[in-house]
């Protein structure tokens, strides 16, 4: 049986993250492009814009989540935007989806943030099912709305 592990990933860790955070873009409708997935994981790794989790199975990678940090004005405090989770079809149903949000939650923990949020398409029942099966809490009382640029 493999062991399922996660850790806190390292600049070293960035050609595997691309290639986890290139596949994730496809599952989400975007062209593959590994070179712009690279740099921008660059630029977040080189800025300290972000924190990134890799998950593995024995050890072959296999899930990465990515966390924003922000603050929360009414609450004086820490929060933190799980932008990005996602495990391949070789580690799904393994547990690193749930050791992954575990990870995420345990370092928000201890940062102080009063909470994580995340957004999750209305039609990606797993994910759902995942977030709801470790206690995430969807919301009942606020809309997200966006605003996007003007096309030219």
């Amino acid at each position: 049986m493999n062991t399922v592990t996660v850790r806190q990933a390292v600049l070293a860790d960035l050609e595997v993250i691309a290639d986890l955070f290139n596949e994730y873009r496809q599952f989400q409708g975007e062209a593959t492009d590994l070179s712009a997935c690279r740099a921008f994981l660059h630029d977040r790794f080189n800025h300290g814009e972000s924190t990134v989790f890799i998950g593995t199975v024995g050890d072959q990678p296999v899930g990465f989540a990515q966390l924003y940090p922000s603050f929360s004005s009414t609450a004086l405090a820490r929060v933190f935007i799980l932008n990005d989770l996602f495990v391949s079809h070789t580690g799904r149903r393994c547990g690193v989806g749930s050791a992954l949000l575990k990870a995420v939650e345990e370092y928000a923990w201890s940062l102080g943030a009063c909470r994580v949020s995340l957004n999750v398409a209305q039609g990606n029942g797993s994910a759902q099912e995942l977030y709801k099966a470790a206690q995430w809490v969807r919301d009942g009382e606020f809309f997200m709305y966006h605003r996007y640029p003007p096309r030219p």
